[in-house]
């Protein structure tokens, strides 16, 4: 494996792609398009030597904006963020690479040529969870597409951003602001103590989910598409209110 380039402050930016060490050989590269614990999101797809095949994960962000399948070998993702619930991976697979076999065997199950032979019934398919994502994906297109969730989604992640850019260090938002994440705000309120209190009182008003990874702490904003402009209408007053109640003069 070669890591193509390390981030100064980890989670915080993307290295400019003219420092990355790309190996032109290498049979594929592979990135996560949103990273949900940082709140980090590409802003761009990356472009890869020739004969080198695109992958990427897109769990996080898949159906929030429009993407050009064309450019990529592989595009996975779990459906439990925007396209239903858990139990269930969508994969887009280039058919060129379909025949592309490892020297070792393959199981079965987990063999891409032999899944799109067999129309993705190998085995019983979990059921439940591809009908969910088909309601999941007729009510994306009776709602205008990914071009309207994309609409949705810049509004809904601006309006938080600018309360938290405008509380004069009362929220901190760590990432560079042209890599941040349009589905997963992650900041952090000044002073600290005050954390618990800013979670209880969200929760008082039916906003959940708002603790941080935990393996970073803070806040954490989870702006799926199931997440609607006046949900976080609420929360972006919430946060306002907080602010002027809390705020040291």
């Amino acid at each position: 494996m070669n890591i193509v380039a390390q981030p100064d402050k980890p989670g915080n930016d993307i290295p400019d792609p003219s420092t990355w060490k790309i190996n032109e050989n290498a049979p594929y590269f592979y990135y996560c398009d949103n990273e949900t614990i940082h709140g980090v999101e590409f802003p761009f797809v990356p472009v890869v030597p020739n004969g080198v095949s695109l992958v990427t994960d897109m769990s996080s962000n898949i159906l929030s904006r429009p993407v050009d399948v064309s450019k990529f070998g592989v595009i996975y993702a779990c459906t439990q963020k925007n396209c239903g619930t858990s139990g269930l991976t969508l994969v887009i697979v280039r058919e060129d690479l379909l025949t592309r076999e490892r020297a070792n065997p393959v199981p079965t199950v987990l063999h891409w040529k032999k899944n799109s032979d067999s129309n993705s019934v190998l085995n019983t398919p979990p059921v439940y969870a591809v009908y969910l994502a088909g309601l999941v994906f007729k009510w994306t297109l009776k709602n205008g597409g990914v071009t309207e969730m994309a609409t949705r989604s810049k509004k809904k992640s601006e309006m938080i951003y600018n309360i938290i850019d405008q509380s004069e260090g009362f929220y901190h938002a760590p990432v560079s602001k042209e890599f941040r994440s349009r589905v997963n705000i992650i900041f952090f309120i000044n002073p600290k103590s005050i954390l618990d209190k800013f979670i209880k009182e969200a929760e008082a008003q039916g906003l959940f989910g708002l603790v941080g990874h935990r393996l970073l702490g803070g806040l954490r904003i989870s702006l799926y598409n199931s997440i609607s402009i006046e949900d976080t209408q609420k929360l972006a007053t919430f946060m306002e209110q907080f602010i002027k109640h809390n705020k040291p003069s």
